[in-house]
């Protein structure tokens, strides 16, 4: 016993000593991004899917414990291996090129966005469209640092709420096919179901019936 003990300390002297190497930085570097980006995925989904899935999924227990799981597994895997595939290949690039420019952030991530996230699925989907409305507000932003738009005199983001939700329950009533699955949910249960009840057990408790009457 007293042996596994030493072999296990000896094991994590030389795993602390091969992480203090600087020349093993940039791989190492790599793999706490792949772990990173699994925890990070894992702690982001994980709570979303179940609220949501309870909230608008039918279906038994296990059904809806099934769904979580998945999405939180596809999450939390397609963010590691766009985070390990990311700090890889600018890693790959500084080695050849001897140092850094901004070129080599954009081309790593189209490259991992087309590998990990090219597939045209629910999660993928939503994850680029969460980044979408961020890279706008950041572009946007950019745009007035540098003086190529004008510094608005007054806050521009009533204007920009008041589009989004025109357009969005525009879009909602009339072209309701265009939007998100997990959005038409949100918004079916917010103006749709709204519009019904029999009772005062679906107007303020329920918002459907479960019985037959």
């Amino acid at each position: 016993m007293a042996g596994d003990g030493d072999a296990l300390r000896a094991a994590l002297r030389a795993a602390n000593t091969l992480l203090q190497q600087r020349r093993y930085h940039a791989a190492l570097a790599v793999l706490k991004g792949f772990r990173n980006g699994a925890v990070y995925g894992a702690k982001i989904r994980a709570p979303h899917a179940l609220v949501m899935t309870f909230l608008f999924k039918s279906g038994s227990l296990r059904e809806k414990l099934k769904s979580i799981a998945q999405a939180t597994y596809t999450h939390s895997r397609n963010l590691a291996y766009f985070v390990f595939t990311y700090k890889g290949l600018m890693a790959l690039q500084s080695q050849l090129q001897g140092k850094k420019n901004p070129f080599h952030s954009f081309f790593a991530a189209c490259i991992g966005g087309w590998l990990v996230f090219g597939d045209n699925n629910p999660i993928n989907s939503q994850i680029v469209m969460y980044l979408l409305s961020r890279v706008l507000f950041g572009l946007s932003r950019l745009a007035v640092e540098k003086g190529y738009v004008p510094q608005p005199k007054q806050d521009p983001f009533p204007l920009v709420a008041a589009l989004i939700w025109g357009t969005v329950l525009w879009l909602f009533e009339y072209h309701r096919q265009t939007l998100q699955p997990s959005l038409q949910s949100s918004m079916t249960y917010l103006y749709d179901d709204s519009n019904v009840w029999h009772d005062i057990s679906d107007f303020l408790i329920y918002n459907k019936r479960t019985d037959s009457k």
